[in-house]
């Protein structure tokens, strides 16, 4: 069986029940979707999967503390206080889980269209993308690091790192001697490899080319006009009926990368905050309690808006005893 995966608790219910509902209107309401709790706070998460058949917690506590424990052993001391060791590694417990073949897709994103192309590229290789991650790869990997080239060449480099929000892949594929193998790499002088402030994302990045999988990312192979943007940074995609357009191509998913959870809350609450697509977003999340939609007034605030800092701090940074 195949299905899609993501991982979420109670801090991000309105994402997740933004996605569930992209999954059901986009993909069909009887698509398989395994949830992995980022913690123990996932009691709204639970009450809203018991509306939904189709969609299930995942509870296997054994896989979970074994992937806890791999998370911790591949953040060696150097990087404790700055690989972020919390629940977003979870997402690994889809190498144990229900699915042959998965999706993953974060909590803050919603699918646009049909996930075929990704699954039929799963037939031909273990592990497939769809991002541009490649462009900035200062968030992977530690370029400073003299080894870092002797560990991956330049050309894997510019052409298979990835954004960890978004990919297909296979049950089974790190196997306790394959995890076993990873630890002992970083553990003999590759830790230094990994970008210290992004969690899972440079382990999982490390964990897949390290281990030579088979992978393509679609932003590479389709043909240039046909390739779409996925992240919400990007100003120019057009919404039409709820899914959204990249110079006329059909969107596969959109990612709300930067918009913090507490923002989105804030919204649902009736905050008038814009941020990109906010309306489709919203149109998802309330797609089946559409009276409960917040309705807004007045000029919205940007959700980066930063205030400008009050006198005293004004004169504090002056005198340099402030950043």
């Amino acid at each position: 069986m195949n299905g899609i995966c993501t991982l979420a608790n109670d801090r991000v219910y309105d994402q997740l029940v933004g996605l569930l509902n992209s999954i059901s209107a986009v993909l069909g309401p009887e698509t398989p979707v395994c949830i992995y709790p980022f913690d123990d706070q996932t009691e709204r998460v639970q009450a809203e999967i018991q509306r939904r058949p189709n969609v299930t917690l995942y509870d296997d506590a054994e896989s979970i503390a074994r992937w806890d424990q791999f998370m911790v052993q591949m953040a060696p001391e150097r990087l404790n206080q700055t690989l972020r060791l919390y629940g977003a590694h979870r997402r690994f417990c889809a190498f144990d889980g229900p699915f042959e073949k998965f999706i993953y897709m974060d909590a803050d994103t919603l699918a646009m269209d049909s996930m075929a192309r990704v699954f039929h590229q799963l037939e031909q290789c273990d592990w497939v993308v769809y991002d541009f991650q490649f462009r900035d790869p200062t968030k992977i990997y530690n370029l400073a690091f003299p080894k870092l080239l002797q560990v991956f060449p330049q050309e894997r480099i510019d052409r298979e790192i990835f954004c960890s929000g978004f990919y297909g892949a296979k049950r089974g594929l790190f196997d306790q001697a394959q995890r076993d193998w990873l630890i002992s790499q970083i553990r003999n002088g590759e830790a230094e490899v990994l970008y210290e402030g992004a969690g899972e994302q440079p382990v999982l990045n490390y964990m897949v080319m390290r281990s030579g999988l088979a992978s393509c990312n679609l932003a590479h192979i389709l043909p240039p006009d046909e390739s779409t943007g996925c992240s919400a940074t990007s100003k120019h995609f057009v919404d039409r009926d709820h899914i959204l357009y990249d110079r006329g191509h059909r969107l596969t998913y959109i990612h709300y990368i930067g918009i913090k959870p507490q923002i989105i809350e804030q919204v649902c609450a009736g905050e008038n905050i814009d941020f990109p697509y906010r309306d489709t977003f919203l149109h998802y999340r309330y797609l089946h309690e559409p009276e409960k939609r917040p309705v807004f007034s007045g000029t919205a605030r940007p959700y980066d808006y930063s205030p400008p800092p009050n006198l005293f701090r004004r004169v504090m940074k002056k005198l340099k005893l402030a950043n």
